[in-house]
């Protein structure tokens, strides 16, 4: 029900588009989040993936966690996540809140690729 409302908000963006141009990813996910009483967790970039460029999470406490991806082509999904994944998103969630010098320090990148095979594992975000 999470990524169902999520992907609601992103719809609506995609029709207030002005001019066929797109907002940056990080505004998207930031605007679906306040639409749908969620908060951001993170928001990274996903290097060496062949269709994925980006991935966010939107928290909604007990009710759950939303992944957003951006593919190499620009469209979103979206995708309720289960509790096996709990770790991983709690680790890039601290790695987003600490601060610029400890991010620069430490490498996300592992954690993300992690994540999104699991993640294709489970059903979600499949290789085109």
């Amino acid at each position: 029900m999470v990524a169902e409302h999520v992907e609601l908000a992103l719809f609506e963006q995609s029709l207030g588009n002005i001019e066929g141009l797109n907002r940056p990813f990080c505004d998207r996910v930031a605007d679906a989040a306040e639409k749908t009483a969620g908060s951001v967790l993170f928001d990274v970039r996903v290097d060496g993936d062949t269709w994925v460029q980006r991935m966010a999470a939107i928290g909604y406490g007990e009710t759950g966690t939303a992944i957003i991806v951006m593919e190499k082509n620009g469209h979103l999904r979206c995708a309720s996540i289960n509790g096996d994944t709990a770790l991983l998103v709690a680790e890039l969630a601290a790695w987003n809140a600490s601060p610029l010098s400890e991010q620069a320090r430490l490498d996300h990148s592992g954690t993300a690729s992690i994540l999104l095979a699991k993640l294709r594992r489970s059903g979600h975000f499949g290789r085109l």
